[in-house]
């Protein structure tokens, strides 16, 4: 476990019998960019199917807060969220996407998605 998988929390599920989908959006995601270090801000949509576990939102919210000073490109922090995510939570199915504002006229959206190998969608 690293140091950001330790600020998520998870509590079981309450209906492990069931597919239902949970999404979360932060609107106010924040890093920085490695190569000039401004910051990249961005709307992180999570999208999930739960298994014996769920996320927990305040500790969600830590988790994302803790990349505001991190040097590191879209396609890096999206992949780490997924892979985070996955480790603490191990869902049937996982969608990140995140957002990025318009930076030098390019706004980017990047998208990152993990299947259980038991889970047909």
């Amino acid at each position: 476990m690293n140091e950001k998988t330790k600020l998520l929390e998870v509590f079981d599920n309450a209906y492990p019998n069931r597919n239902y989908t949970v999404i979360h959006t932060a609107p106010e995601f924040t890093s920085v960019c490695p190569k000039t270090g401004q910051p990249d801000f961005a709307t992180v949509t999570t999208k999930y199917i739960p298994d014996k576990l769920c996320i927990e939102l305040k500790s969600l919210k830590i988790y994302f807060n803790s990349f505001r000073n991190d040097g590191i490109y879209f396609e890096s922090v999206t992949n780490k969220i997924l892979d985070d995510l996955v480790s603490v939570c191990k869902p049937r199915y996982m969608l990140i996407t995140a957002d990025f504002n318009v930076r030098g006229g390019i706004s980017s959206t990047i998208q990152a998605e993990y299947k259980d190998s038991n889970f047909n969608i």
